[in-house]
């Protein structure tokens, strides 16, 4: 009996697109595919029904979320030409897991001039992607500015949805550019409370200390929203000075906003907030906590250093 690796590739695509449940060990056959089984595919897609069509892609990036190994991304990239926006958000979500800078072209235009709002939003969102890339070395400034320059060119149209600028200044928390905390700053003091969610959100990505005591005093906020943003932000700007607020909000009213301030202190570190978790660690008054808080103090582990490696072989 042949593999699914020898089955001709127009009878992988007929098999997929078939009647029966779609196959999963099939799809891996559409990772890292030759030019001309690429160009089979791109014939095959449009002809096919369109809930079929929203079935394999979420599939598809389902599988590249928890498999590195394989590569759909100039599948995701043609999709996001699809009729359907549930298709083009799933190959949005499928390209926030690539590195590679030519996908960012056709994502703008999503951003820019997609029909749907949300696929607008989400493309602003996966924009950020490449932005943290560069920030952390993994891709150079210059292969993600025209991302840059789009996203703040967007921001700026007076004709932006809001939910469309709020995606767009967050992304745009995640680069140094000179222009940037001027906007997070406006956005912050514009009053309007999701704005301030993504300026609060846009403070974290940045982590820049600026904003060390706008986050300080948001961890107080009598709504939870804001409180919540502002525990993770407090994750991401990585400051020690906000683990004492942090330990406090361990017994905040909200589960959501305990668990939140578990992950930051596990990203933040330290010997206070490390002692602090190892002692609830089996306090069975927080017994809700105690996955959170391993988690924490396992990361906080990897960061130290404090792994034995020899332990994973």
């Amino acid at each position: 009996m042949s593999s699914l690796a020898d089955l001709p590739f127009e009878q992988v695509l007929d098999s997929l697109f078939g009647p029966a449940p779609v196959s999963i060990p099939l799809l891996f056959r559409l990772s890292d595919m030759a030019p001309e089984e690429m160009d089979a595919f791109c014939r095959f897609w449009p002809q096919q029904d369109g809930e079929r069509r929203r079935v394999i892609i979420r599939h598809l990036t389902d599988l590249s979320e928890e498999n590195y190994q394989v590569d759909f991304s100039p599948v995701f990239a043609f999709c996001l030409q699809d009729e359907w926006p549930d298709v083009r958000l799933a190959a949005l979500d499928g390209l926030d897991e690539t590195e590679n800078p030519t996908y960012i072209p056709p994502i703008i235009a999503r951003m820019t001039d997609d029909e749907d709002e949300e696929v607008r939003s989400l493309a602003a969102a996966t924009l950020g992607h490449f932005l943290l890339l560069a920030e952390w070395k993994q891709l150079p400034a210059q292969a993600v500015q025209p991302a840059v320059e789009a996203l703040l060119a967007q921001y700026q149209a007076a004709g932006t949805p809001a939910a469309v600028k709020r995606a767009v200044l967050e992304s745009l928390g995640s680069t140094t550019d000179d222009r940037i905390p001027a906007l997070i700053r406006d956005a912050y003091q514009s009053g309007r409370e999701r704005l301030q969610v993504s300026a609060i959100f846009a403070m974290g990505r940045s982590t820049d200390s600026q904003w060390l005591s706008i986050i300080r005093q948001e961890l107080t906020n009598p709504l939870v929203r804001m409180r919540l943003e502002a525990v993770q932000a407090a994750g991401g700007l990585g400051d020690e000075a906000l683990v004492p607020v942090l330990i406090d909000l361990l017994s905040d009213e909200e589960l959501e906003i305990q668990l939140a301030a578990v992950a930051a202190l596990g990203q933040i570190g330290g010997d206070l907030a490390y002692d602090y978790l190892t002692e609830l660690a089996d306090d069975p008054e927080v017994e809700e906590l105690h996955e959170a808080i391993q988690e924490a103090l396992e990361e906080m582990d990897w960061l130290g250093g404090n792994i034995d490696l020899t332990l994973l072989g």
